[in-house]
């Protein structure tokens, strides 16, 4: 199968509000540190409503949310991620006409993100009103080399003129937070959340140091530029921005070119962030923008070689899914005071904070790919384990932890507790990612360093949620992931997961109780081997619904009892139905937003038989209307699961462009990540059929008949593996790394080289 380049390119531009917003989103840089929207550098007519924001993933201010009631333990304060300093303006004008693509002619526009490479470029050809004709060509990195960096490279070529160009290039601190009052999703409120501390030029290079409302931590970004020899800058300053000017001299044909330079540092991560942001900017500079480039291309080729998953037959769906796994490393955090948001770093979406995505959509693309980041995003939730067990206690668990559902800092940011922190399956969530990541890598140093204390503070809340009735021990007033079904006994998703986390803290106990340092472990949290027992007995009775009549597995207690609420009733124009609709009329239908006891299905497939997993697949496929972007790579993967190869791709389909296409009319408010690497799964997971088990590495590969093949490269323990799926035969190759035993269909080989075996 031939390698594609990996460029994803627009060239016919509407110049409206809603594709400049759609474009900031598609087109913007991130690192897992910084995240940047694509804005025009040059700006917009006042008419014009960019969202035009630069973020630091983790970094944070508070905001209250209003509680009609003074209820105990109801959230009255939110975390969010607050713009920063904008760094990208850089306004050009020549012979006194300023260029912007609103004005003049426009006679070729390009715009484009090399995936390859690691940057975005636009390659503008314009006439002004005069008649200058220039072609301006810009190409802007977040550096995965030294993630405090972003640069912009800008060209100038003249094409019919000689004279001289001048630049002013923008640094400055008023900004203010996107919101948008019809959305839950976003802010609802207009707020400033950063203000400015210290503005000042300095070397050349200008500083500004900004303080957050209400968390206290301070941010500093530093601009420098490296400007043609001779060109003598001019700066002006106030309490808040900075400006450099410069004139260009600029010769018919020949090409002209500056770079900007900035660097960002934090007071989350660094004592002095002015200081470190200053050390950043002397090491970007001393590094030439090449080989800045050629360090970006070479930390990429690693990365897709790890991670390569390429579609044989479907172009379109092919160069959605690099996009996709593109948008994931820019997305995942890179130290343990971030994470993954649900919207990356593109956008203001959820406000900047983190869900249950990452672990069970998110991570285990990672962890098959780039277990180390896997093992980064671990080593988030384990620090921020303190605030999870403060948590239990506000929620009234006497000990253990609860994570928060949606937060940024370790404490809940949900002020709607029926959808929010009821939904205590991201314990057994967070403790699903971590048995994943050490089935997959046999990394039990990291079970013992942090993953152990994580499953069994987090086991000990089952507990105290459920109890023993009438031979079973059931879970009560919780939410499954199915937010139009809330606060229900005996989710069958969550008592299905707590099962199986019970299950593994029994299991890592039995592997570590010998180790001195588990054994300090389980002393500083006093826990004892009554209570591994009570673990091992609530696993062992855990009910787990189940209907004879219809074959299936109920979402819940009271799920099939409630009227049915048919689908094609419901008006078009009404979804998602949690715009339209009281959360108390969804809670009183069979009616659900994404997939949930499906989603079991798919994580613990051996939790029940092959028939009842069809007809509960045919069941909620029925009432499940995926107004969340969660859900349709989850139907496609059990869909070709159970052998319904039509059905898989229908979904597929549905999901893999949902960004590029703007499916669900949102992507504006930035991407959605873990859908992004649902479709990884959809392809991995579900027409491969990789599972990870303790009996080891498994694959049911199909294809389906419209795909002349697809290929992808996994990560399994020390071994790096290929799989190559055609119409006649599935081809497993170890590309390095020492020999393997894995499972195809029911077939147990030993992987040494390559193995070929007949497509079914």
């Amino acid at each position: 199968m031939k390698q594609r380049p990996r460029i994803y390119e627009v060239t016919d531009f509407v110049l409206d509000n809603y594709h400049i917003q759609l474009h900031e989103t598609l087109f913007h840089n991130a690192n897992g540190y910084i995240g940047l929207r694509y804005d025009f550098e040059e700006g917009y007519p006042e008419e014009y409503e960019p969202i035009t924001s630069q973020y630091i993933n983790g970094f944070y201010d508070y905001a209250p949310i209003p509680q009609p009631e003074n209820l105990y333990g109801l959230v009255r304060e939110k975390q969010l991620m607050p713009d920063i300093a904008n760094t990208q303006t850089i306004r050009l004008s020549i012979d006194n006409e300023s260029f912007s693509l609103f004005t003049g002619t426009v006679l070729k526009l390009r715009l484009s993100l090399d995936m390859d490479r690691g940057v975005t470029l636009r390659h503008v050809h314009w006439r002004s009103p005069k008649g200058h004709e220039v072609v301006i060509d810009i190409t802007r990195m977040a550096s995965f080399h030294q993630l405090s960096l972003f640069t912009i490279e800008y060209a100038i070529t003249p094409l019919n003129f000689s004279g001289t160009a001048r630049v002013e290039s923008g640094h400055d601190v008023d900004v203010e937070n996107y919101y948008d009052p019809s959305d839950p999703r976003n802010a609802n409120e207009q707020a400033r959340h950063i203000h400015p501390l210290n503005c000042e030029i300095r070397d050349e290079t200008s500083y500004i140091t900004a303080v957050t409302s209400k968390s206290g931590l301070e941010v500093t970004s530093c601009v420098q530029h490296l400007l043609p020899e001779g060109t003598q800058p001019e700066f002006w300053g106030n309490h808040q921005a900075t400006l450099t000017r410069f004139d260009l001299e600029l010769k018919e044909s020949q090409t002209v070119t500056f770079v900007k330079y900035a660097v960002f540092a934090d007071s989350l991560r660094h004592d002095n962030p002015k200081n470190h942001a200053a050390e950043e900017m002397v090491k970007a500079m001393t590094i030439p923008l090449s080989e800045l480039y050629l360090k970006q291309e070479e930390y990429l080729e690693q990365y897709w070689k790890n991670c390569l998953v390429e579609i044989d037959g479907d172009d379109e769906a092919n160069l959605a899914l690099s996009y996709n796994l593109y948008q994931l490393i820019q997305s995942a955090g890179k130290d343990s005071f971030s994470n993954i948001a649900t919207k990356g770093l593109s956008g203001e979406g959820y406000e900047g904070q983190y869900f249950w995505d990452t672990e069970i959509y998110i991570q285990p693309f990672f962890t098959v790919t780039n277990p180390a980041i896997s093992r980064q995003l671990i080593g988030y939730r384990y620090h921020t384990l303190d605030m999870a067990r403060e948590n239990a206690r506000i929620l009234g668990h006497p000990k253990g932890a609860l994570y928060p559902w949606r937060t940024i800092t370790g404490r809940e940011a949900s002020g709607f507790f029926p959808a929010g922190s009821a939904q205590y399956h991201i314990n057994a969530d967070i403790a699903y990612a971590i048995i994943a990541y050490y089935l997959a890598t046999n990394d039990l140093d990291l079970v013992l360093l942090e993953g152990a204390e994580i499953i069994l503070e987090t086991a000990r809340i089952w507990l105290s949620t459920g109890n023993f009735t009438d031979g079973h021990f059931n879970l009560y007033g919780v939410t499954g992931p199915d937010e139009y079904t809330c606060l229900v006994n005996n989710n069958y998703y969550t008592n299905v997961m707590a099962k199986y986390h019970l299950e593994w803290a029994v299991t890592f106990h039995e592997l570590l109780r010998k180790n001195p340092a588990y054994e300090a472990m389980m002393e500083r949290i006093e826990l004892g081997e009554t209570e591994i027992e009570s673990f091992r007995l609530a696993a062992l009775e855990m009910l787990l619904p189940y209907d004879r009549q219809l074959n299936i597995n109920p979402q819940d207690d009271a799920f099939l009892k409630k009227p049915l609420w048919n689908k094609e009733e419901i008006p078009k124009e009404n979804y998602p139905l949690l715009l339209h609709y009281h959360p108390l009329h969804l809670y009183r239908h069979q009616i659900c937003k994404q997939a949930d006891t499906v989603l079991a299905h798919f994580l613990l497939e051996d939790a029940q038989p092959e028939d009842v997993m069809k007809d509960s697949f045919n069941y909620y496929a029925r009432i499940t209307t995926h107004d969340s972007s969660l859900s349709r790579s989850i139907f496609s993967i059990m869909a070709a699961r159970l052998g319904m190869e039509d059905e898989a791709l229908e979904y597929f389909g549905d999901s893999i462009k949902l960004d590029l296409m703007d499916l669900q009319h949102n992507t504006k408010d930035g991407i959605h990540t873990a859908n992004m690497a649902g479709n990884y799964l959809a392809i991995v997971y579900g027409f491969a059929g990789l599972r990870l088990k303790v009996s080891g590495l498994s694959l049911r590969p199909m294809l389906p008949a419209s795909w002349r093949g697809y290929r992808f490269n996994l990560r399994y323990r020390d071994s790096r593996l290929c799989i190559e799926v055609d119409q006649k035969n599935c081809t497993i190759t170890l590309v390095e790394g020492s020999p393997k035993t894995i499972r195809v269909h029911d077939e147990t080989c030993h992987l040494e080289d390559s193995l070929v075996f007949p497509m079914k």
